[in-house]
């Protein structure tokens, strides 16, 4: 059992949790990430590690109440236990030796890209980070990325807070102006990534990209988890989750990842029936 050392609401949607994990925090890397269940019953799900401490042995999740797990995830308190919390898992961001790096995160993903710029910030690069978010009810971890990044860029789609615009916008004006990047991060929605990799395309600077397609073992055993980057097959679980954002098949991710929404609603619909005792049909 792994104790919910404390637990912080984010925003109406998303949720921070601090779990005391130490053998996970002593190995733990930006880029890496924890398969958690949360009772006997449950389902697995994978979770990027959003931070960790190695002297208090912790491991902090974001997640965003989106179905039936992160509903039971969230209805846990400080105090609590998790069941399984297992990593870290898959293979941690290299970023040693970059000297100017433009970090972007879209919505949650700006949650998995602090990690990535809290590093390059340690490791003494130049740090320009773009936060996206859809208003401003919905940004997270502000002060947080301000702290680790030479120059915070926030976007809102509708300009409640920040640059009204999307993430894309603002690292087209950054290009043009002359920034020199060694090395561009994006994390966040597909389609985010998939823009940012083109606009970076022409420029030629090396661009990484999270993908966190359906997981299932953690392993590469299952297979769900697969993607097709420079028109091989790899599997994000084990070969990732980070890849090269100019060799990835985004419309096929894309495709994979629309292919379980239905699924995915059905079990949410259940879930909140059992909450509520309503019967409810299907058809």
């Amino acid at each position: 059992m792994y104790p919910i050392i404390r637990k912080q609401t984010l925003n109406s949607a998303v949720t921070r949790m601090d779990v005391k994990a130490p053998a996970i925090a002593r190995k733990a890397e930006p880029g890496q990430f924890i398969i958690l269940r949360v009772h006997e019953d449950g389902e697995r799900i994978p979770l990027t590690i959003a931070d960790f401490d190695r002297e208090l042995g912790t491991v902090t999740i974001i997640f965003q109440v989106v179905g039936k797990t992160t509903r039971l995830l969230n209805e846990l308190e400080a105090g609590d236990s998790i069941l399984d919390f297992v990593g870290p898992l898959g293979l941690a961001t290299h970023l040693a030796g970059y000297r100017r790096v433009a970090v972007i995160g879209g919505g949650l993903g700006s949650a998995i890209a602090y990690p990535q710029a809290k590093k390059l910030h340690q490791l003494g690069a130049h740090v320009d980070m773009i936060a996206g978010f859809r208003n401003q009810d919905l940004i997270i971890l502000e002060d947080e990325m301000r702290g680790v990044a030479d120059r915070l860029i926030i976007t809102t789609d509708d300009g409640s807070n920040g640059r009204k615009g999307f993430v894309t916008d603002v690292l087209k004006e950054l290009l043009d102006a002359g920034n020199a990047y060694d090395l561009v991060i994006a994390i966040g929605p597909l389609i985010m990534m998939k823009f940012v990799a083109n606009l970076t395309r022409p420029y030629g600077i090396k661009t990484i990209v999270s993908m966190n397609p359906v997981m299932v073992d953690g392993t590469g055993m299952c297979g769900g988890c697969r993607v097709t980057v420079g028109g091989k097959t790899k599997f994000a679980c084990v070969d990732g989750p980070d890849f090269d954002g100019h060799e990835v098949d985004f419309d096929e991710a894309i495709r994979r990842q629309q292919m379980y929404k239905g699924d995915e609603k059905r079990s949410e619909e259940m879930h909140r029936c059992r909450l509520t005792g309503e019967e409810h049909r299907h058809g």
